[in-house]
């Protein structure tokens, strides 16, 4: 036994001896490409072992390995990965120094982070975040909404809503996407009027996007923006990607068609770059009447000092569109009542129909808003630089509808009964058109009432396509100072100014027939008004500084301006594995409202009635409101593999433009105060060669909340029955708390296969009843008011009701894998629960109200190919071939709900779909649809 332990002591000495003798060392740092700094959670292996290590937080690896020289392969999901070789020294080490990794397969588009710009760094910032790079953005997107990328994100949700080009809406953590920041290379890009993001004006971004950053939360963003749900930060191409290019054409469902062209020159050697982007548009759309036909530009211009501490990127870029919409809500039963076998027919859209035998749409967008903007950026010294954006944005456009009414028939007391054009369709469901020029006319009445059109229309005879016009000007810059303390701290101090003037009127798209359209509500003229002839048609204009066309109004017109003075500061602490920062942000916003319609002076109406004050004075005083927000973060890297984070934050957020002048008038909102939000965020996140992952929990409370809603208001007849009509509520004082917990991973457990997979689950409800909240006639933009001359208001019993719009359970699971070297498969699965109705106005005034409506859950699976063939004399050109089909098993499924009526409430069918009664008003989301593409980079 003695001799036996003394051999096995001695084959340990042995091998021990053998290990100690045979152990190198590789070291190297794996940096981004893309953000120039370490990538952390890069896998580094031994080619053909499985002998590996992953890159620490600062991108450094340390490797032991047993031979003398042989290869690594560094790899990181969605970048390119690289093989490089490596050969021990005498000192049997071997270092490898910086090794870049660039964005998957032959991307076109390099980014450079400009100074203005907050992106957020893994295991560093401490705020919940995902990065989707271009060559996602390249393989998936397809035919899809930009936003829709983002909805295998954890707490995120996108819709296409009504189904038109660019309609689509995202909320994140509940909260829709005027309360999200949407950023391009810094410039805060939501409207400064009501911070809406209209998608169909930046559909060209897709093209060129380098990377698109999700921060959910108050996020990293250091200026006192609207980032309560989260913060979209969006990093476009610029003129010193390398130089190439690429030609694409794609097709798909419903005549879908695309093609792009690209060339970027690189960087001379006079430091000089420039970069060109073109790409035409059109299909007829998923949704019957939805057609569109789109365009989009990018020019970039770029200089370089020899010595790198000058760096100007001006760039142009505009995305004209014309699209056909649906946005007039439609009850299931309607879905049904033009669907087959019992089943619904998703694509059915009411704001169509055929003039002449050819197809016209009664709703469609029409808009150009090109941006200009130029980025700085200053190395001044080793420990300052200086970084700042100009820009500048003329937005021209709006939408067309049907406006007026026609005579149907009479009351018992002989009264006129009028219907909207969607109130009359056709048995086909769709709109009337030449009956409606019929009408128009004068000719008679195809409607059955005992009146005929007079051939001048007005607000409420006759009905005529009108434009909603919407254009601005807009101006502003950023610039942000940044310094380096010490070896550890770092100082931030910028600036955030702003200047915005809307310009919101109508005038005639299409007089359908009659020859004049009369209008009595300018108070600049008499009792008897005007007779506008003049049409303006609804198409885009693609002169980047074409006219806002205010002649001819109608209805309104009325200027909206705004001026806002931020400043911000911030001071964050780095050292080994700690990072804190603290934030501050002030903001001064002055609002002014401009009505064109209102005469200086005039105390009493065309009616002989007094006006109210605000109805006398056409210009308002400036109104001041001071806003600004504080938050702070830690983040601690426990080891290469662990890292945990918090922040915390309070903002004072300004109420939109409608919540400080109310009701579309000069009226100055008497309850007027600013929103208050209060968030705090845990997370913690796993790194490893070959699984990362993240969890987090948050709470956000959001106090008086100023928002205004479109709703089908229901009043009493003359008869006692109900009448509809399309309106809009101001509510005052709403109250909200979110709280959730997310998770999300991704894991390469082979060279060739992928796995993503995040979950969410949120609860989100409202905290408090709304009282007195306003309701607005469609037609007019003014308060329905009642027998006495009074305002209609409702009292809203929303409390403890769930937040609706988006699903508060979501999960998905994604695969990609590489059959042979070029070929490659990718599957999405998705899963939504817990999607509740938005509010029910006429449901939420009665008190026996239950809270917003559940709507079904459902599955969504999406499948894609990717075929890349290398071609040219030295193989560094590629020919990429993309298919991708979404909603593979054509699922049926709500996406979103507009009324939540219960089966045997007042007004329901008794029939159901999938539970739901079949009254309730719907968004179908899409069916199959799939799209080709072909792709040459060179």
């Amino acid at each position: 036994m003695k001799n036996l332990k003394n051999w096995m002591l001695m084959m340990v000495m042995i091998l021990t001896s053998v290990s100690a003798f045979s152990q190198n060392k590789i070291t190297g740092i794996v940096v981004d490409g893309e953000f120039q700094s370490g990538l952390p959670g890069a896998t580094v292996i031994v080619k053909g072992t499985q002998n590996g290590t992953s890159s620490d937080m600062d991108g450094k690896f340390e490797l032991t390995v047993s031979g003398d020289k042989g290869e690594v392969v560094i790899s990181f999901i969605g970048y390119q990965s690289k093989t490089v070789a490596f050969k021990v020294g005498a000192d049997k080490k071997a270092d490898l120094g910086s090794v870049v990794l660039s964005a998957d397969e032959n991307l076109l588009d390099d980014i450079v982070i400009m100074g203005v710009a907050d992106v957020a760094k893994d295991r560093k910032t401490p705020v919940a975040v995902s990065t989707i790079k271009a060559a996602q953005i390249q393989e998936k997107l397809g035919s899809q909404e930009f936003p829709e990328l983002l909805n295998t994100t954890p707490s995120v949700y996108t819709s296409k809503s009504g189904g038109g080009f660019g309609d689509s809406k995202i909320n994140i953590r509940g909260f829709d996407q005027k309360n999200i920041a949407v950023m391009v290379n810094g410039m805060p890009v939501n409207d400064m009027e009501n911070s809406s993001v209209y998608w169909s004006n930046w559909a060209g971004l897709s093209d060129v996007t380098s990377a698109m950053q999700v921060q959910r939360g108050l996020g990293s963003s250091k200026l006192a923006i609207s980032s309560i749900g989260g913060t979209i930060n969006i990093l476009t191409r610029t003129a010193d990607a390398r130089q190439g290019g690429s030609i694409m054409a794609s097709v798909g469902n419903n005549d879908y068609f695309k093609g792009t062209a690209s060339y970027n020159t690189g960087v001379l050697e006079s430091g000089f770059s420039a970069s060109v982007l073109m790409s035409y548009n059109r299909g007829n759309g998923y949704v019957q009447g939805t057609n569109f036909e789109a365009s989009n530009y990018f020019v970039g211009l770029g200089y370089r000092s020899k010595d790198s501490k000058h760096n100007v990127q001006f760039t142009f870029t505009g995305a004209p569109q014309t699209h056909g919409q649906r946005s007039t809500y439609t009850s299931i039963d309607e879905y049904i009542a033009q669907g087959s076998n019992g089943d619904p027919n998703i694509k059915y859209n009411k704001d169509w129909g055929y003039l002449d035998g050819k197809m016209y749409n009664g709703k469609q967008n029409y808009y150009h808003k090109p941006v200009m903007s130029i980025n700085y950026d200053w190395q001044i010294n080793e420990t300052t630089k200086l970084g700042a954006v100009v820009y500048g944005s003329w937005g021209r456009g709006g939408g067309a509808s049907m406006n007026g009414k026609v005579v149907t028939g009479l009351d018992s007391k002989g009264k006129e009964i009028t219907s909207y054009a969607d109130g009359v369709l056709g048995a086909d469901g769709q709109l009337r058109m030449d009956d409606i020029v019929t009408y128009n006319q004068g000719l008679t009445n195809p409607f059955g009432g005992p009146a005929k059109g007079t051939s001048i229309n007005d607000n409420n005879k006759g009905i005529t396509r009108l434009n909603s016009v919407n254009s601005h000007n807009w101006y502003g810059t950023v610039i942000n100072l940044n310094k380096k303390l010490s070896e550890n701290f770092t100082w931030d101090i910028g600036v955030d100014a702003r200047t915005y003037k809307g310009y919101h009127f109508n005038n005639v798209s299409d007089f359908l027939g009659s020859t004049g359209y009369k209008e009595t509500g300018n108070l600049n003229y008499g009792k008897d008004g005007y007779i506008v002839t003049n049409s303006y048609g609804s198409q885009v204009s693609y002169n980047p500084w074409a006219d806002k066309n205010n002649v001819g109004n109608v209805k309104y017109n009325n200027d909206g301006n705004v001026r806002w003075y931020g400043a911000f500061t911030q001071f964050e602490y780095s050292k080994d594995n700690f990072t804190a920062f603290i934030q501050g942000a002030i903001s001064n916003q002055d609002f002014q409202r401009v009505d064109n319609f209102v005469q200086d002076g005039r105390t009493h109406g065309n009616d002989g009635k007094e006006l109210k004050p605000w109805k006398q004075q056409s210009t308002t005083s400036w109104k001041s409101l001071v806003g600004g927000n504080v938050k702070g973060g830690v983040n601690y890297n426990i080891n290469e593999h662990h890292n945990v984070f918090g922040n915390v934050g309070y903002y004072s957020k300004q109420p939109f433009f409608n919540g400080v002048y109310i009701n579309n008038t000069n009226q100055l909102n008497p309850d007027l105060m600013n929103e208050k939000i209060f968030g705090v965020e845990l997370g913690y996140g796993f790194r490893s060669a070959y699984f990362n992952a993240n969890v987090n929990v948050y709470r956000t409370s959001w106090e008086d909340r100023i928002e205004r809603k479109s709703s089908t208001v229901e009043l009493p007849g003359v008869d006692g029955k109900p009448i509809k009509y399309q309106g809009n509520v101001q509510l005052n004082g709403l109250a909200q708390l979110h709280k959730g917990v997310e998770f999300d991973f991704n894991s390469r457990p082979t060279d060739r296969l992928t796995i993503n997979g995040s979950f969410s689950y949120g609860d989100w409800n409202y905290t408090k009843d709304v009282k007195n909240a306003t309701l607005l006639d469609r037609d007019t933009n003014e308060a329905m008011t009642d027998a006495s001359g009074n305002p209609i208001t409702r009292d809203l019993y929303l409390k403890d009701s769930k937040v609706g719009s988006a699903p508060q359970l979501t999960a998905s699971l994604g695969l990609d894998y590489e059959v042979i070297e070029g070929l490659k498969f990718d599957g999405t699965y998705r899963f939504v629960d817990k999607l509740y109705s938005n509010i029910d106005v006429m449901a939420a005034s009665d008190r026996n109200y239950k809270g917003a409506m559940e709507l079904p859950s459902f599955n969504l699976f999406d499948l894609g190919m990717t075929y890349t063939m290398k071609v040219g004399k030295d193989k560094s050109n590629s020919v990429v071939i993309r298919a991708n089909v979404n909603n593979v098993f054509d699922t049926v499924y709500i996406a979103e709900g507009n009324t939540s009526k219960r089966v045997g409430d007042k007004g329901t069918t008794g029939k159901t779909w999938k539970g739901v009664d079949t009254s309730n008003q719907v968004w179908f989301g899409a069916g199959r649809t799939w799209n080709v593409a072909l792709r040459y980079n060179f």
